[in-house]
């Protein structure tokens, strides 16, 4: 049985320049001995958990943390306690990561580990790890069907793999034959797909998934079955939340920047962005509207994944 003690923790998701991460496994005499983990502790009394996290790599693995970002909060119930974990995505560090407390340490790829059991609150970060930091809708009705397929053909070839298929002009009829064409292009890509708002058509056709208006997420009480990747789209904070009430695997918040596809609505800009995020969420929140390609950072800056392009993913 659980208890209702809350502990909070700051965890590092350290990266290096070919997108590994770092886990750690847990020395014998702790909890969950020989699982592997995100490496990581206990906030202690005053600490901010940017704080934490620099204290207990320093302590467990001797490096010296000089690029952190806030990414995901995930609440999680073992049966000897409760836990709050703030997970960071760190990026620079000075030294080379040595066991200090008889852990052992090994970089994976995500989606590809090598290493087990893993710690159960680690599962969903694990999940998030897969998504990418650019994430392309699809602009068919921007540059013409025939125009944008050639698009996504070179963008396959480059080595898209995540696309939303986002065409609200296109009616019925229209959007499935496109679907159709479009899934069957990616998948010999290795692409994913998500189908915007049609959650019968996803399980039709196949595709890898949806991403849901907040509309339509609106009316939902619990995750749709039969589907692998559930996206939100979010304006505000209450749809950030029921974007969690759902279970979604990730959310696009917007629009940060002004743009034409919004004409005369006032954008959250940065800050507003940055305030919504730091609310806490168990899932990578992108940033969506305006955005160009240097704006990977600055989402990250302020809590973000990365960003989410309609028009700029074709540019």
């Amino acid at each position: 049985m659980s208890t209702d003690k809350q502990v909070a923790v700051a965890a590092g998701i350290l990266i290096d320049g070919d997108s590994r991460f770092l886990l750690g496994s847990r020395p014998a005499g702790k909890v969950y001995a020989g699982y592997w983990e995100f490496p990581g502790g206990k906030l202690e009394a005053g600490e901010t958990p940017h704080d934490a996290l620099c204290r207990e790599l320093m302590e467990e693995m001797g490096i010296v943390t000089t690029a952190a970002t806030p990414w995901i909060v995930q609440t999680f119930t073992y049966p000897h306690a409760t836990v709050r974990l703030h997970f960071f995505r760190v990026t620079g560090w000075q030294g080379e990561p040595k066991p200090h407390e008889g852990q052992q340490f090994a970089w994976q790829q995500a989606g590809a580990l090598n290493v087990s059991p893993i710690l159960p609150a680690n599962g969903p970060i694990l999940r998030g790890l897969m998504l990418p930091d650019d994430m392309a809708l699809s602009n068919a009705a921007g540059l013409g069907t025939a125009a944008w397929l050639d698009k996504l053909d070179q963008r396959l070839a480059a080595g898209l793999r995540w696309l939303i298929l986002r065409e609200p002009a296109l009616d019925a009829a229209q959007y499935r034959a496109l679907a159709e064409t479009v899934i069957a292009r990616c998948r010999s890509a290795c692409c994913r797909v998500l189908l915007h708002g049609d959650i019968a058509l996803a399980r039709e056709l196949g595709a890898d998934g949806v991403q849901l208006p907040a509309r339509i997420a609106a009316g939902l009480d619990r995750r749709p079955t039969g589907i692998d990747w559930l996206g939100v789209s979010a304006h505000s904070g209450t749809e950030l939340a029921q974007a969690e009430r759902i279970d979604a695997d990730f959310a696009l918040l917007g629009h940060v920047q002004a743009t034409a596809s919004h004409p005369g609505a006032t954008p959250l800009g940065w800050d507003g962005f940055a305030t919504l995020v730091g609310q806490g969420w168990p899932f990578p929140v992108y940033a969506l509207g305006g955005m160009k390609d240097n704006d990977v950072a600055t989402a990250r800056q302020h809590g973000g994944h990365g960003i989410a392009r309609l028009s700029g993913a074709w540019a």
